[in-house]
Formats: structure tokens, sequence, C-alpha cells
């Protein structure tokens, strides 16, 4: 298990390789990474993500550590990044494996939707016509309340 809050970006490929090498009785491995957008085509110009060092990398490891037991991964990785990000820049990536596809595929949706909905970060859109804090939006609440 690796999780790494981090202001830099990352290379997908050479975390993929990195994750993916020296996986033994694993017949999957599901990879997701989010890009930043333009919502509403509110003419974002950047966002600024700001955490609490520690607290942040606490609960996501916590997260991680359910969705290990929950679907028996063999590994997983969560990489998310905060400062100042600019449209089309990565923002996270999450990798899991698993002996069978299916647990591969749920986990990576689950820590998904979590990282969407619970993770402590506090999202701000810069635009040009002001700044506003991102609030919880109904759709990644109910996609969240399928894994309870």
């Amino acid at each position: 298990m690796r999780i790494s809050v981090q202001l830099n970006d990352f290379d997908i490929g050479k975390e993929l390789k990195f994750f993916s090498n020296g996986l033994t009785n694993t017949g999957a491995v599901v990879s997701f990474h989010g890009i930043v957008r333009n919502n509403n085509k509110k003419s974002l110009l950047h966002m600024d993500i700001e955490q609490y060092p520690g607290m942040t990398q606490k609960a996501i490891s916590e997260y991680v550590t359910t969705a290990i037991e929950r679907w028996s991964l063999t590994d997983a990785l969560v990489i998310h990044r905060h400062g100042k990000l600019y449209l089309g820049d990565r923002i996270m990536m999450v990798a899991t494996s698993a002996r069978h596809r299916s647990d591969a595929f749920q986990s990576a949706e689950f820590l998904m939707d979590y990282l969407k909905s619970r993770a402590p970060f506090w999202k701000k859109e810069v635009t040009k016509n002001g700044n506003n804090w991102v609030k919880p939006v109904l759709k990644d609440e109910i996609a969240l309340a399928r894994w309870k």
C-alpha cells in the first residue's frame, strides 16, 4: 500500500510500472487518473487544493486499508495532488490489484468515490468571475452511498 499526497506532478506510466512490478497471485490491475476539468463552463483559471499534512494522509490510509480488507487486494496505490492546479493537470491516481478483476474494479471505484466526496481536501475554483469553494454534489453522495 502506498499513499502520496504531493505538490508535484507524477508520471502515470512510471507509477503503474512500479506498482505492478513484483505482484504475485494477482490476476488484475485497475488504474484510474483524474485531471482538472472546467466545470459548467465557468472559465476556470486554476484550482487551489488545500489539505492538512498528516491528517489527509491518515484519512486516506484508513480508506485504503478498508478497501484492501473488503476486496482482498494484493496492493493499492493512491496519489493525490494539492496546491495550484491548472486545466488538464493530473490531480489524482488510484491503482488496485487483486486476484480477480471484479475486486480490482470495485475497490478502485470505492476509492475514487471516497476521494471525490470524503477525503479531507478543500478545493477552490478560481475563475474569471471570482472564486468559489467546491461544494458536495448529490450524484457524488449517491455514488458513495452504494458502498455502505
